[in-house]
């Protein structure tokens, strides 16, 4: 249980991480300010500050976001916005201060902006006695004694502010309550819901991508490591089916089909699903007592309706064996493990879609076919048992789910928001507020309704064995 647990938690956190690093380096990359980057979710258990990011770890694991900055809903920025971006005003000239070598008070926030901007206006307009003019005059832009680089407009706002206001508390109010036309431009400029349609959209996409496209770089490294594969032995034959009727035997090596060789079971179950019926040559390799032997045997596969990965009935061409098991351990190099793991992961994607597809559809029964976090944990610790490459696949696996299902429309999901963003689109202006906003409680509605589906569902799979 406890190996279960640990591998869904390292397993599931790295994918979050893969996940909100393809939001955040987006948003970074486009000039959105990313206010803080959280694996799991409140209450916080550690943080550190680095440039403008708070990245911090919660207690409650499985999940995980990126906030930046302004409401994603909002079509003004609120008081409380603005109040977040003063702080963050804040944040920057400590930083600017401490990296410049400047001696700041210890102390609460505010008492430590308070003894930068202070610094700040001394070193550049020196008070003079019974000047009023000069105490108030606007703020030198160039604040390189303190900060080491020139001020930026939103921070002399803050500044000019604080020469007329005692307390960083007070200064905040005051901008927050009545903002110039500064701090809301530099607002505008940093927030996620000003950007242009075509930035919104890339770096609400980016997350969804960053999981599908992590599938091959795993898949390489696993490929390179080396996985178990098996090989092409006959082990159990069933009874009235086309290869026992032709006198295919159990420890029988599969060769070749039609001439093309077959280096693992998957090749040869994949020439058997190709011939669609039509009679298959197979080269079988034959021990019997010290010798082996060659011999051909002629097999025409059969259709046959059977259930697939996803737990739906399906017609397949088989021949009626399964494999012995016998496996070896295969090792490629860079260029064929990239190839590899580009084809490999596109037939997982496939796969995927079908499956998300069949159970829309209705074809797959959702009981069957869904599982929650009990389920992924049993899986995982299956996989932890079965070494590196095993627990590897299984991360691949949900790495593709992640990205695939975090694109459907439904809102909450990315996929919601792209869809709101389509439609903007093809409007020329944003969906009313009030739709949005009941679209995200349908939306947090048909997803909290889910979890507790596939919760019960794993919990009904646990007491009937």
């Amino acid at each position: 249980m406890l190996t279960s647990i640990v591998a869904a938690v390292v397993i599931l956190g790295l994918l979050v991480i893969v996940h909100e690093a393809g939001h955040f380096a987006m948003a970074k990359q486009l000039g959105v300010r990313v206010l803080r980057f959280s694996i799991g979710y409140p209450p916080k258990l550690f943080a550190i500050r680095r440039g403008e990011t708070e990245y911090q770890i919660g207690a409650t694991p499985l999940g995980g976001y990126v906030r930046m900055l302004g409401d994603e809903v909002g079509e003004e920025p609120k008081s409380e916005e603005l109040e977040i971006f003063i702080n963050e005003i804040g944040h920057d000239l400590i930083d600017a201060a401490r990296l410049h070598g400047a001696a700041i008070a210890s102390g609460s926030f505010d008492a430590r902006v308070q003894s930068v901007a202070q610094q700040i206006i001394a070193a550049r307009a020196p008070a003079v006695v019974g000047n009023t003019a000069a105490a108030h005059a606007p703020i030198e832009s160039n604040a390189l004694a303190i900060l080491g680089r020139e001020l930026k407009p939103e921070e002399a706002a803050l500044v000019n502010r604080l020469r007329m206001d005692p307390t960083f508390d007070s200064a905040r109010a005051a901008l927050r309550d009545h903002p110039p036309d500064s701090l809301v431009t530099a607002f505008r400029t940093r927030a996620f819901p000003s950007q242009r349609l075509w930035k919104r959209f890339a770096i609400v996409l980016a997350g969804p991508a960053a999981n599908i496209i992590f599938a091959p770089v795993m898949l390489w490294i696993v490929f390179m490591y080396g996985v178990p594969v098996v090989q092409p032995v006959v082990g159990e034959i069933k009874s009235g089916l086309p290869a026992a009727t032709a006198g295919l035997r159990t420890g029988d090596r599969i060769v070749a089909v039609d001439g093309h060789a077959t280096a693992t079971w998957s090749d040869f179950a994949s020439l058997v699903e190709a011939s669609k019926g039509s009679p298959l040559k197979l080269a079988v390799e034959r021990h019997g007592g010290n010798a082996s032997s060659r011999t051909s045997i002629t097999i025409t596969p059969k259709l046959e309706s059977e259930k697939n990965i996803f737990g739906a009935q399906a017609q397949r061409w088989i021949i009626g064996v399964m494999s012995r098991g016998d496996e070896i351990i295969k090792r490629e190099n860079p260029y064929d493990a990239a190839l590899d793991a580009v084809m490999t992961s596109g037939s997982m994607t496939v796969q995927l879609v079908t499956g998300v597809a069949s159970i829309i559809s209705g074809a797959t029964p959702v009981r069957q076919a869904l599982g929650g976090p009990i389920m992924i944990a049993q899986l995982a610790g299956r996989e932890a048992h079965e070494g590196f490459a095993s627990v590897a696949m299984f991360t691949v696996m949900l790495s593709l789910e992640l990205g695939i299902i975090n694109l459907l429309p439904v809102p909450l999901l990315d996929g919601g928001h792209l869809l709101f963003f389509a439609c903007e689109g093809i409007r020329g202006k944003p969906l009313a507020l009030r739709h949005r906003e009941m679209a995200l409680q349908v939306g947090l509605f048909l997803l909290v309704v889910l979890m507790a589906f596939v919760i019960f569902n794993d919990i009904a799979r646990i007491v009937q064995g």
